[in-house]
């Protein structure tokens, strides 16, 4: 079995020093797709944030994507986030520009320079999203499912080995929320991604059933299903 592209061994997941979650132990293989479930407030987001060094692991081990979290250097956090990608709730696009100039602005900030392979590559990941037509568009004039998979689409510019997505249809309607999830499956299947996503969503859990951690209790343990 080939290395684990997540690896948390009796982690402590922490917000402002105050613990969030306990002796957090689970890995990730690559090509998995795992749903962390929880109500707001059980450590759901604080925990991808350590994933993605946007918390700090200083008790108990963690690997991501070749990282070593609890040894981390600060300068060497933006070369570990260009190896994956992170999807978040509110698309968070840039409201006075384009979405080809979003897509571009966010390649630049990831060490892009080759302006000809960084465009082959924005509409390469908007074709994967099926959107190569808005390129033009301002954000306020597409819906939120097309922000959602252009901020999709601005996730997968590294060709990156893991996806994070945290709550990634909690601003959606039901029918749009299921095909967001039906391209994070295209996604996982097709490209050979792993896919971690943090939900409170049970109707998509139900409909699309895949591993499945629950943060409850300051602690994460594997379930077998919803609660």
């Amino acid at each position: 079995m080939q290395e684990p592209i997540i690896s948390l061994q009796d982690a402590v997941i922490q917000q402002k020093n105050v613990p969030v979650l306990h002796d957090v132990t689970f890995t990730v293989h690559p090509g998995e797709f795992v749903y962390i479930i929880g109500k707001t407030g059980s450590g759901k987001s604080s925990l991808l944030k350590t994933l993605y060094a946007d918390l700090w692991l200083e008790h108990g081990e963690g690997y991501v994507v070749n990282f070593s979290l609890s040894t981390l250097a600060r300068k060497d956090v933006p070369f570990l986030r260009r190896k994956m990608g992170i999807v978040f709730q509110d698309f968070q696009l840039l409201s006075d520009r384009s979405v080809e100039k979003n897509l571009l602005f966010f390649m630049r900030a990831m060490g892009w320079t080759d302006e000809e392979a960084m465009k082959l590559r924005m509409y390469e990941v908007l074709e994967q999203v099926k959107l190569q037509h808005l390129a033009q568009k301002m954000p306020h004039q597409i819906s939120g499912g097309e922000q959602q998979r252009i901020a999709i689409a601005r996730a997968l510019l590294n060709n990156p080995s893991l996806l994070l997505a945290d709550e990634p249809t909690g601003n959606l309607d039901p029918e749009t929320s299921k095909e967001i999830m039906r391209l994070f499956m295209e996604i996982n299947q097709s490209m050979g991604m792993a896919v971690v996503m943090a939900t409170h969503d049970f109707a998509l859990i139900e409909q699309f059933p895949f591993r499945t951690l629950l943060c409850a209790n300051q602690q994460v343990q594997e379930i077998t299903k919803t609660p």
